[in-house]
């Protein structure tokens, strides 16, 4: 059985602004480079470790200073927001109205949930017995969720938003 460890990255200067960073690389703030240490503190002991590959994710790998190979993904990117990338989230709406249908010039949250299940079937064959952390982004949470936790339909997970916590387990 694989253990998979999931954690958002670390606050960025967008989240602070309220901004819909999607497919941008993103920064992490003061506040989100002290996280990424935190992250680094209470991670140890994991065999291998997978990040989105957009900066933030990253970054938040590169601070958190663990000692594992890292692999970056583009599978687990955070949902693109097409012509919405970058801007205020309020200006979004709902997102609940994209899980099935993209945002404009964008994708859809299912279309992420398709790749994050491909990235799980990659990690079940090469990493069986392993303790594997996942950095990325809250569009892969909820897919993890939907795939791997309470199994909740993915439009509720997507309507409910952001609940961070240090961290997610979930067993392959």
């Amino acid at each position: 059985m694989t253990r998979l460890i999931y954690e958002t990255h670390a606050t960025t200067t967008d989240n602070e602004q309220e901004i819909a960073t999607g497919w941008l690389p993103g920064e992490l703030s003061a506040r989100g480079r002290a996280e990424a240490r935190e992250l680094g503190q209470r991670r140890g002991g994991v065999d291998v470790v997978f990040s989105s590959d957009l900066r933030r994710a990253v970054q938040t790998v590169e601070l958190a200073g663990i000692q594992a190979p890292h692999f970056q993904d583009w599978r687990l990117r955070e949902c693109d927001y097409g012509e919405l990338n970058g801007l205020p989230r309020e200006r979004q709406g709902a997102r609940a109205q994209y899980v099935e249908r993209p945002f404009p010039g964008g994708q859809s949250y299912v279309d992420v949930l398709e790749l994050t299940r491909a990235f799980l079937e990659d990690v079940k064959r090469w990493y069986a017995d392993r303790v594997v952390l996942v950095v990325a982004h809250s569009a892969n949470r909820w897919c993890l969720e939907h795939l791997l936790g309470s199994r909740a339909p993915l439009e509720d997970l997507v309507a409910d938003g952001v609940n961070w916590q240090p961290g997610w387990e979930y067993e392959l």
